[in-house]
């Protein structure tokens, strides 16, 4: 089974980061997205922000020492929120629960909270076998769709 850890995000990660949020398949899997995928600038003003940020944990998901996406928990309106990414060419292997599972380990605040596109199987399963209970649905603004999608509401307790 190959090897999923957690690491600090380093400058030399964002060029293939940014290559990771800018698939299209991903995108459009993902729903709620950057405005523009494809704005590098803007990808980096983002990053530069959430990096500096007090509140923000954000760690690089690696498997078998290879980055392959990033997952970070953040404050929004008094709750902390989990979000993660993980690249196209690993799906379907594990990885984003094994990451998840990691994650979790090393942020003790609850509840945490999660949302997902109601149509992304996929994510609410691994949020579901994480230990995540839906608790509600909302609609909301998809960048990636120029519409709007109802996204699934989740908590950790």
């Amino acid at each position: 089974m190959a090897e999923v850890a957690l690491r600090p995000l380093h400058d030399a990660d964002l060029d293939t980061l940014f290559e990771q949020m800018r698939d299209p398949e991903s995108v459009q899997m993902a729903a709620f997205t950057a405005k523009d995928p494809d704005d590098r600038q803007a990808f980096d003003a983002h990053m530069a922000k959430v990096r500096s940020s007090p509140g923000v944990i954000l760690r690089g998901v690696t498997c078998d020492g290879r980055l392959v996406g990033s997952i970070s928990s953040f404050v929004i309106d008094g709750d902390t929120e989990i979000t993660y990414w993980i690249d196209r060419s690993v799906w379907g292997q594990g990885i984003a629960s094994r990451a998840l599972a990691a994650f979790l380990d090393t942020v003790p605040t609850r509840p945490l909270h999660a949302r997902a596109a109601s149509d992304n199987i996929a994510s609410l399963t691994v949020l579901q076998r994480a230990g995540f209970r839906i608790v509600g649905t909302e609609i909301s603004y998809a960048n990636a769709r120029r519409t709007e999608i109802e996204e699934t509401l989740l908590q950790l307790d």
